[in-house]
């Protein structure tokens, strides 16, 4: 047999999907050639170099003696990365005969070195989901990457060493799954999912700030987004950081989903990702970096931070273009990423943190600003941004008095953290599933929250004297519903819509 075909699979952030490897073996003419088709990129061109080294340094025949042409199907389909050098290897060994065994079922991932040792790949989580969606029994892959794979149950994961490894196993010869419990072992689930958080800041290490802290903690309760505003070096950037100790833990599904996109983007650093990612870009960011895009489309901090956060600092420095293009993902939880192939859809549901030093704080310091400088910081906060930020609160400077005498201030994350869980409960039982308030359509909210006449009155006039959007009449009674889940009302008071009020941006220039 000159011909063989075996199983891979190409990852993608949103649609992963399985590649037929097929060989072709000529053994007459001149040999010497080894021809990749099927669309691939240049990791994937210099395959053609790394497998005949490793399949002959591993003890097989060399392919270079022979014309094998290799072909990657879908042919339409960008093929990206090392990860196709396993399934070519196993698929010329079938071809030449020096291997036998049944394809059908099983998935091959993994780059090899030239003397046959396979490394580890990235995107291994959603390439192996889509291979158990599609009906494959087992995926044999590097070991490195195999407590990854792992998280995906109902498909059998095979840790593999070297090419020698693999093809003692297809033979039989010596079965290479006796170890995968000790190789998994150190990453098991209920052990990985606290493995490489970083430190995160308490909250009573923030001296004084009460008001900020408050306002933080609604918008972790309903998933809102913030602005803190006020002078350099009174806490901002701290508080944003202290901001993921009060977030619960990920769901076992929204874990997998990040872990996924992690994985996907060539950026995963841990087996499985428990609590929400933060992302803090700085200013100088560009575009694509931060919303995504380029010629084949690439995830941006906005979809790394999906079910997390989105931490921005020195707001307005970031480009027009940028902040404009928030809209989308604070509005609808994904931004589209338009090319002339096609558009593409990434998640991108996160809370946004939002942290600016007004203009009248240069004022305070005795130095002049001009006219254009203030239009400026005024252009790009205002409008449709500043109504899609739900909170804003000022943040000012603590006397140093109260620095010097303090070590902590206020409650600690854990307690803070423990009424948010609260709180959301309350809303995943309001909903039926998990979703908070700030993500409610207009329907829902006429529907699940319900006022008062006094409370009706209340708002009424509060919208009437601050002139408010439509965005924003809808904004205050999600916030107010917020603040009530935290306090365990059932229903919302009007001191829960007079806290909701006090967070709407003031004159802050």
């Amino acid at each position: 047999m000159n011909l063989a075909k075996v199983y891979s699979a190409q990852f993608d952030i949103l649609d992963s999907f399985i590649v037929e490897v097929e060989i072709d073996i000529s053994k007459g003419g001149t040999g010497g050639v080894f021809k990749i088709v099927g669309l691939g990129d240049k990791a994937v061109d210099e395959s053609k170099e790394r497998v005949p080294s490793a399949i002959k340094n591993t003890g097989f025949e060399n392919p270079r003696q022979f014309k094998v042409t290799a072909s990657l199907s879908p042919a339409d389909r960008k093929k990206e990365g090392p990860l196709f050098d396993l399934p070519m290897a196993v698929a010329y060994l079938l071809a030449n005969n020096e291997l036998v065994f049944k394809p059908e079922g099983k998935i091959f991932i993994g780059e090899l070195s030239l003397d046959g040792r396979l490394k580890k790949v990235s995107g291994v989580l959603p390439m192996v989901k889509k291979a158990k969606e599609a009906g494959f029994t087992s995926v044999y892959l590097p070991e490195e990457n195999a407590a990854e794979a792992s998280l995906i149950e109902g498909i059998k994961v095979f840790p593999v060493e070297n090419l020698a490894q693999l093809v003692n196993h297809l033979r039989q010869e010596t079965l290479v799954d006796k170890d995968l419990d000790n190789i998994i072992k150190p990453y098991q689930k209920d052990d990985v999912l606290e493995e490489g958080e970083e430190d995160i800041v308490d909250f009573n290490q923030v001296i004084g700030q009460e008001v900020a802290k408050r306002a933080l903690e609604i918008a972790a309760a309903g998933g809102h987004n913030i602005s803190m505003y006020g002078p350099p070096g009174t806490g901002k950037t701290m508080m944003a950081r202290a901001f993921t100790g009060i977030l619960p833990e990920l769901s076992p599904e929204q874990a997998l989903e990040v872990t996924e996109i992690y994985s996907a983007a060539g950026v995963l650093d841990r087996t499985l990702i428990k609590k929400p990612p933060f992302r803090s870009p700085h200013h100088t960011a560009s575009y694509v970096s931060i919303i995504g895009g380029g010629t084949h489309p690439k995830p941006g901090e906005v979809t790394l931070a999906h079910r997390g956060v989105l931490f921005l600092d020195e707001f307005v420095e970031f480009e027009n273009r940028v902040l404009e293009s928030l809209r989308e993902p604070l509005e609808d939880g994904f931004v589209n990423i338009s090319r002339a192939k096609g558009t593409v859809k990434f998640p991108a549901d996160f809370i946004l943190i939002a942290a600016l030093n007004p203009p009248s704080e240069v004022f305070r310091g005795g130095m002049d600003l001009s006219f254009s400088e203030i239009k400026k910081f005024q252009k790009k906060i205002s409008g449709p941004i500043m109504d899609r930020i739900d909170l804003w609160t000022e943040v000012s400077k603590v006397e140093h008095s109260e620095l010097s005498e303090k070590k902590t201030s206020g409650e600690s994350s854990e307690e803070i953290r423990k009424r948010v869980e609260r709180a959301r409960e309350i809303q995943r039982q309001r909903f039926g599933r998990e979703k908070l308030n700030a993500q409610m359509s207009v329907k829902e909210i006429n529907e699940l929250i319900e006022l008062g006449e006094e409370e009706k009155a209340l708002l009424e006039k509060a919208a009437k004297t601050m002139d408010f959007s439509p965005r924003v009449f809808h904004k205050i009674k999600k916030i107010a519903r917020t603040i009530a889940d935290l306090e365990g009302s059932g229903v919302v008071k009007s001191e829960h819509l007079l806290e909701a009020l006090q967070y709407r941006p003031k004159e802050i220039i």
